[in-house]
């Protein structure tokens, strides 16, 4: 796992994030990704009324990188940010990252005001497959 904090990607998270459509949650999320082509792709959660009709912001980037590189896309590294809030990626895109990483993948995210990382395998060990 790559341990140093991809600063630029955090910052292109956080551009995506202030882009973000929440006025239901009002949490804005933005992710941004790297692909082991060195392909850079960022997303933002967009909710809607109906609520099973939202995208959250990691699955954005995730779908908008195997738009652009195909279905052969590997993540290498990502980061995720809510303005405001800390938590890692819900279990739905946890899945999705799973799906398109390797088990050493970094996802980063933001705890207790640190920039941490985990692996994809730490972060869902019981990946469905």
């Amino acid at each position: 796992m790559n341990i140093e904090p991809a600063t630029d990607l955090l910052s292109l998270a956080h551009e995506a994030a202030a882009r973000a459509y929440s006025p239901y949650s009002s949490f804005r999320v933005g992710c941004a990704l790297r692909t082991m082509a060195g392909g850079v792709f960022t997303g933002c959660n967009v909710e809607n009324a109906s609520y099973g009709l939202t995208i959250c912001a990691e699955r954005n980037a995730v779908f908008h990188a195997v738009a652009q590189e195909g279905a052969a896309m590997k993540i290498a590294t990502l980061t995720v940010v809510c303005i405001g809030h800390e938590f890692p990626p819900c279990g739905a895109c946890r899945q999705v990252i799973a799906e398109f990483a390797t088990p050493e993948t970094a996802v980063w995210f933001l705890q207790n005001g640190e920039l941490v990382a985990m692996t994809v395998a730490d972060l869902l060990p019981a990946v469905f497959k």
